[in-house]
């Protein structure tokens, strides 16, 4: 028995299974014997396979197989979980960033290691120019929020890492002011790093660096939740932040 639904969507989409295993992150051999043996694959990869072919996932698998609660696909949204934030493979931040087409987003308290990628700035620029949305929330190194962070991380240098960051953006602010640069005084409890549909989430654990903590890397399934729990607060975030002044660079 073979899965017609599955071959047919590919072809209507003018894809290959290849196209599929390379977009959701698995061997070719195992979407084909999704296709040729009808093979059911784990559940966050079939939403991934129904978002990838722009269709609802029971077209491909029947309701006796396919799981349509909001939990469950707030599971799938799920790729991957880095138990530390160092363990996340190095080139995996630009290459998010790298496909975006709408949205590129980071918010932080300082972000200092993004601040120092020439690659990243480079990057920044590009999508600006492509009329990608790109916005870059630092902390507002006055503000008590980054004051604590600095002390449940064991360090009172936040504001000081912030202002490192911000020095190092400022060639970008006055040649790229379509880059947006805002700074927030909010309590985070994780550092969100967004590229359209796709996010790595950086957990805040008290007493120790966010370098330290956990990774969550998502994708936007339609009809999860969570991928947008944590966009939304991207956007609250933003619509309170200020823009950037020159005392915030040099702490004057």
């Amino acid at each position: 028995m073979s899965n017609e639904r599955l071959r047919s969507a590919l072809l209507a989409q003018g894809k290959t299974l290849q196209d599929l295993a390379e977009a959701i992150d698995v061997n070719p051999k195992t979407v084909e014997r999704w296709i040729t043996q009808d093979k059911v694959p784990y559940r966050r990869h079939q939403y991934a396979t129904a978002a990838f072919l722009k269709v609802d996932v029971t077209t491909l698998w029947d309701d006796s197989r396919a799981v349509e609660s909001a939990a469950d696909l707030s599971k799938a949204e799920i790729l991957t979980i880095y138990p530390h934030r160092h363990m996340v493979p190095t080139g995996l931040w630009r290459e998010i960033y790298e496909r975006a087409e709408k949205h590129v987003d980071v918010l932080v308290y300082s972000g200092l290691w993004l601040s120092e990628d020439p690659q990243f700035h480079d990057l920044l620029k590009r999508k600006a120019q492509g009329n990608v949305q790109v916005r870059i929330l630092l902390g507002d190194p006055d503000c008590r929020a980054v004051e604590q962070r600095g002390i449940d991380e064991g360090h009172r240098i936040m504001n000081g890492k912030i202002r490192n960051a911000l020095m190092n953006y400022r060639p970008l602010f006055a040649s790229h002011p379509d880059i947006g640069f805002r700074l927030h005084d909010a309590t985070l409890y994780n550092s969100l790093f967004r590229a359209d549909d796709e996010m790595l989430v950086n957990t805040h654990v008290y007493g120790i660096g966010a370098y330290m903590a956990p990774v969550l890397h998502l994708r936007r399934l339609p009809g999860g939740g969570l991928f947008d729990t944590y966009a939304n607060s991207i956007e609250q975030t933003w619509g309170g932040a200020r823009q950037v002044a020159d005392h915030d660079i040099t702490g004057a």
